[in-house]
């Protein structure tokens, strides 16, 4: 710097680059301090598009999306047989044993399948997506959070790279929600209906 016109202010040393030393606008000082570390951000470089022509689609993404009919497929088959109970008090009640059929454990253990096989089938429709090109695909372990989550996560990334395409999985679990909400409903009103005709007819009677 001597010679220059560079003005006053704090400069790597030159004669070591782990501090700064006071340039008084025509030489060094004496005025020495450590060099701070200045943050830099990393800038991830944004994701290369894919061609049209690669596929965005693949079966995992699907049974993904349509595993939690199988739980309602077998709701349709559990009918709990209510029976009637006397209690200590004398008084008539349901046995609250009563809905534990076959059909219940086998939804139970069907939900328990069917999430951990969301699991698996979104690892491998992000090992497909990588191979099919899309750099940085949502993560698979969020499905143990719920297949929902990835489903949504998987279909805003692909739409990035492959706009106005991917988001068809979004539509068809809104699909799946809402038929699930209809049975569901349908379901609990006839339970309900059945427990009043059982339970009113033994109090009645």
């Amino acid at each position: 710097m001597p010679g220059s016109t560079t003005p006053a202010g704090w400069y790597p040393d030159p004669s070591d680059p782990r501090f700064v030393r006071w340039w008084d606008g025509h030489a060094w000082t004496g005025n020495q301090a450590p060099r701070q570390m200045q943050y830099q951000p990393v800038i991830r470089p944004p994701r290369p598009q894919l061609s049209e022509q690669t596929p965005v689609y693949n079966p995992f993404i699907w049974v993904i999306t349509l595993l939690p009919l199988v739980s309602v497929i077998f709701m349709l088959f559990w009918q709990p047989e209510f029976r009637m109970i006397t209690t200590r008090q004398g008084t008539t009640t349901i046995d609250p044993f009563s809905i534990y059929t076959p059909a219940y454990f086998l939804l139970m253990g069907s939900s328990v399948v069917a999430y951990g096989l969301s699991v698996f089938f979104a690892y491998l429709d992000r090992q497909r997506l990588l191979k099919s090109g899309v750099e940085r695909p949502f993560h698979w372990a969020w499905a143990f959070l719920s297949a929902i989550v990835y489903v949504i996560g998987r279909s805003v990334i692909v739409n990035k790279v492959a706009p106005k395409r991917g988001l068809w999985p979004i539509w068809a679990t809104a699909a799946v929600f809402v038929i699930s909400m209809v049975v569901a409903g349908i379901w609990t009103s006839n339970m309900m209906q059945s427990m009043y005709n059982q339970f009113g007819y033994s109090v009645t009677t």
